[in-house]
């Protein structure tokens, strides 16, 4: 097979400490090859450089034999690699077509032949999304479509996907695998990030394994299994730590009643629904794409607005509360951690220590807002030490972290300030295996401290084995409540689709 990029002993270091170390990696034509590894193990980095975002410290990049430095993604599309990042990179205040044909704009646009045009390409991707609409009107799943087929269509000779399936339905998962493989068999060769292994044995024809900074193995697919990535990426099996189902349980009764909303309504998203959430237990919340979850939890939290007129009640205690922002709710101790880190999450420019400062402060202790540095990096050390964040130190600016441990920032800022009720939506998205298992090790220990937390998830496993109680949503309302004990996964996906 001809090589179509390699890397020989690529290092990059920020700030004096190696990201990656001695690296040689190849890529072939017309194959697909998936990275996969703990978050900080050096994936995201690896790719980057191959699209040029970040210039090695040592070693050297060879597209077709000869020695390159990219200086720029624009230089490396220039070379065939295109990149689409795991948090989106699109404009906005721009439409669909507007951002796929971003930088090929002629001197007098047609607007209504650049929409005919952008929705024939998107739907020969089998991706149903509006051209005429804008990008801010999207949701992740949507978004995720535009930078996939912004990238397809610069008919780049390699395509580098950075968790490209994290926001997508399973119909829409489909879809995707196809067009990667119609990629392939055009010539094209992928790069396929992804902590579903699953996915990475199922789609790829070679697998590569990194761990802290070091590549421990390429190999062709057909020699791995599940056990034998896990333990190249953590160094041992978590098979009884995932997912387990038959794991010791809290006791069934019930706590106090913290939570029960009557009736909730907004538009035709959230209909009518009612449920109940009860101190040291984990509810987990879960429905098909469409069916209101994430919103049923934002109108409870105060980031969206229920109908004014027959929106419902919610009653924290023995109180009726309606919140028009999130800072009431917080105050009353009702805490929502967003499934969309980047945009919502944190301040990516901010240290990690201000991160959690900033959701110390939310809490309402300190009405001055005099911050002592010292305490606040104090507070994130402790922080990152109780979630086993990966950092140099707690100044380190969040953006320069992995995907992972931003989330366990996200998370540490949102548990900083001492809730009764948290909500985690999708807390494990895009995030590896040894990852997921210590942030469901936190999220129980919440729950054994008597707080009562709710988990929405679009993975059924992950709902089987952290909840205690299920609620199933459809089509804006609950319509299913299940005790985790006669739960199965089949009368979840039952109640969410029938």
């Amino acid at each position: 097979m001809t090589k179509v990029l390699e890397l020989r002993r690529a290092t990059k270091e920020f700030r004096g400490v190696p990201a990656i170390r001695n690296i040689d990696f190849n890529v072939e034509a017309g194959e697909i090859h998936a990275i996969v590894g703990e978050n900080g193990a050096g994936k995201s980095t690896l790719t980057k450089i191959l699209a040029g975002v970040y210039q090695l410290s040592s070693g050297e990049m060879l597209i077709d034999g000869a020695a390159v430095t990219l200086a720029s993604p624009s230089e490396a599309k220039q070379r065939g690699v295109a990149m689409v990042f795991q948090e989106t990179n699109l404009v906005p205040s721009m439409t669909v077509a507007q951002n796929i044909y971003l930088g090929e704009e002629k001197i007098f646009n047609r607007l209504r032949g650049l929409y005919i045009q952008a929705q024939r390409f998107l739907l020969s991707l089998n991706f149903y999304v509006d051209p005429m609409a804008l990008v801010s009107s999207l949701g992740a799943a949507k978004k995720q479509m535009v930078e996939i087929a912004r990238a397809v269509h610069h008919e780049a000779r390699l395509i580098i996907f950075d968790e490209p399936t994290a926001s997508l339905t399973p119909e829409e998962k489909f879809h995707f695998f196809n067009l990667v493989r119609r990629l392939k068999d055009s010539g094209t060769s992928i790069i396929f990030i992804s902590h579903a292994l699953e996915e990475a044995l199922l789609l790829s024809d070679r697998i590569t394994i990194l761990r802290d900074g070091e590549l421990v193995v390429t190999d062709a697919t057909a020699n791995f299994d599940r056990e034998r990535i896990v333990h190249g990426m953590v160094g041992r099996t978590l098979s009884h730590e995932l997912y387990d189902q038959d794991k010791p349980r809290r006791a069934r009764a019930y706590g106090e009643r913290v939570l029960s909303v009557q009736n909730l309504s907004m538009g035709s998203i959230v209909r009518n629904t009612s449920f109940s959430i009860y101190a040291g237990q984990i509810t987990g919340f879960f429905g098909l794409v469409g069916a209101g979850r994430t919103e049923t939890m934002k109108i409870v939290s105060g980031v969206l607005k229920r109908d004014f007129f027959h929106g419902g009640s919610i009653e924290l205690g023995n109180r009726l509360v309606r919140y028009r922002t999130p800072r009431p709710a917080i105050l009353d101790g009702i805490v929502y951690v967003t499934e969309d880190r980047k945009v919502e999450g944190f301040f990516e420019t901010m240290s990690i220590a201000e991160n959690i400062q900033i959701g110390n402060l939310a809490r309402g202790l300190n009405p001055l807002a005099v911050v002592s540095m010292t305490e606040a990096r104090t507070l994130a050390r402790q922080w990152t030490e109780r979630l086993g964040v990966r950092a140099i130190d707690a100044s380190a600016k969040i953006i320069e972290l992995s995907g992972g441990n931003q989330q366990k920032v996200v998370i540490a800022k949102a548990a900083v300030q001492e809730p009764k009720v948290i909500i985690f939506d999708e807390p494990t998205r895009g995030v590896d295996v040894g990852a997921i298992a210590e942030i469901h090790r936190f999220i129980n220990s919440l729950a054994d401290r008597g707080i009562a937390v709710v988990v929405i998830s679009s993975y059924l496993p992950e709902i089987m084995a952290l909840s205690d109680r299920v609620l199933v949503a459809r089509q804006g309302r609950v319509v299913e409540e299940l005790d985790i004990a006669q739960a199965t996964e089949e009368r979840i996906m039952f109640a969410a689709v029938h």
